[in-house]
């Protein structure tokens, strides 16, 4: 196959076992959860944002709102074009979904396409081509879903109608198409037919809580890629192949064990203490399965940690940097009553962070006569607005904007805001 013909699915690893896709090449993808294939129609739409090709996005699934937004910031491109089917076929021209495009954002980068009888499959197929005609060099595509269109036609003689003459049609215009399908929600013999006729066919299928990708046909490439379960993970939009056949990257097992070695107790042990046999945690320390929930909710308790200490480094929580205002959270603390101070935790609880920062705004006028934290380690604060007087060691303390207060043992017995304003305060408590 020409080099120049070669076409990236934006993921390193599915390149490498399928030697990437090619121009022409229609890839079928039975999806046995109905969101698997997600992950892999984004990382192409990426892909081909990068390397500035066109791609038309057909949508049956999803109304336009909902998709601009599972899209998030790849709708900020002008190489990507929507075709919506949702609106005028399953929204059956609801005014709900109407408003939408009364109400669009009129700095949406991307094009939206309203097909207005999604219904029909020959005004549908004569709207694809239209819109395909007027694109220049390979165009790239992603149809959601074959399963859609089938709900929407109401029958499956019409979805291999449609795919016997478009697959053809698109492998001579040379260019790359994604269609998805719901596994469980087709005949075998449908799935046959469109076997026959796709380039590559890949199944995605999940079983306790692991995913794995098999090639069921790939045209010019070696028969050994076919048949063989590659167990995959994801991590945001990234794909990981164990093709090595490797532990996952979700070492769930891996970090149970050591938590149990570093509690000095055997298998036998944390399985009676959590009510499962031996040979299951055996099984869960291998990375063979996984916990059930309630089991894990309970190995977290009796290796004394809390259960997001096991997903810190799979989710990169130990490398996070920099945190929005949205995971700032309102608290209550239990000897400060919300009129007379407000608090508000700026990490979240996940962090496990060794110093816990938080933004403190005392109400004018408003006294406290206990410290409101209960904390046996240090304390420090920055007064950012306003002033402030405390009780210490039965001496009375002023501190105002640009002070700095440190607490170690001796913590204030009472607090009170003489000013006019709030007095904001930067508090972290040290561990």
């Amino acid at each position: 196959m020409d080099e120049a013909a070669r076409v990236s699915s934006g993921i390193e690893e599915l390149d490498r076992l399928l030697d990437g896709f090619y121009l022409g090449d229609n890839v079928i993808w039975y999806d046995d959860a109905g969101s698997l294939a997600w992950v892999f129609c984004q990382n192409l739409v990426v892909n081909s944002q990068r390397n500035k090709r066109p791609l038309i996005y057909v949508c049956f699934d999803r109304s336009p709102k909902n998709l601009l937004a599972k899209l998030g910031p790849l709708t900020s491109n002008p190489h990507l074009t929507i075709m919506d089917c949702f609106t005028w076929g399953k929204g059956a021209g609801s005014d709900v979904f109407l408003q939408f495009y009364r109400e669009m954002p009129t700095d949406l980068s991307c094009r939206l396409v309203l097909v207005e009888n999604p219904t029909d499959p020959e005004a549908f197929q004569k709207a694809l081509y239209d819109l395909h005609g007027q694109m220049e060099g390979d165009v790239r595509f992603v149809f959601e879903s074959l399963t859609g269109m089938q709900e929407v036609w109401g029958g499956e003689e019409q979805i291999i109608k449609l795919y016997s003459h478009a697959c053809p049609r698109l492998y001579e215009l040379m260019t790359l198409a994604y269609w998805v399908m719901e596994k469980k929600a087709h005949s075998e013999k449908l799935k046959a037919q469109i076997n026959q006729i796709a380039q590559v066919v890949i199944d995605l299928s999940i079983k306790r809580g692991t995913t794995s990708l098999s090639v069921l046909k790939a045209e010019g490439r070696p028969d050994a890629v076919l048949y063989k379960p590659q167990v995959y993970w994801t991590r945001g939009i990234e794909v990981l192949l164990d093709n090595q056949g490797g532990a996952s990257p979700l070492a769930l097992g891996t970090e149970i064990k050591n938590l149990r070695a570093k509690r000095g107790l055997s298998q036998s042990e944390l399985a009676r203490m959590i009510g499962v046999t031996a040979s299951n945690i055996s099984q869960v320390e291998s990375n063979l399965i996984h916990p059930s929930i309630p089991a894990l909710i309970k190995i977290a308790e009796m290796l004394g940690v809390e259960v997001g200490y096991f997903f810190r480094s799979h989710y990169g929580l130990g490398g996070e940097v920099v945190f929005s205002s949205n995971e700032a959270k309102e608290i209550h603390l239990a000897e400060a009553p919300g009129d007379i101070l407000q608090a508000k935790a700026l990490l979240p609880p996940r962090i496990g962070a060794k110093a816990k920062p938080y933004f403190l705004n005392f109400r004018p006028g408003k006294r406290l006569m206990s410290h409101f934290l209960h904390h046996n380690g240090a304390e420090l604060g920055y007064v950012l607005e306003g002033e402030l007087e405390f009780i210490i060691n039965g001496v009375v303390q002023f501190a105002q904007a640009g002070d700095t207060l440190y607490f170690t043992t001796e913590k204030p017995t009472a607090w009170n805001n003489p000013g006019l304003d709030e007095a904001k305060i930067f508090w972290l408590e040290i561990d």
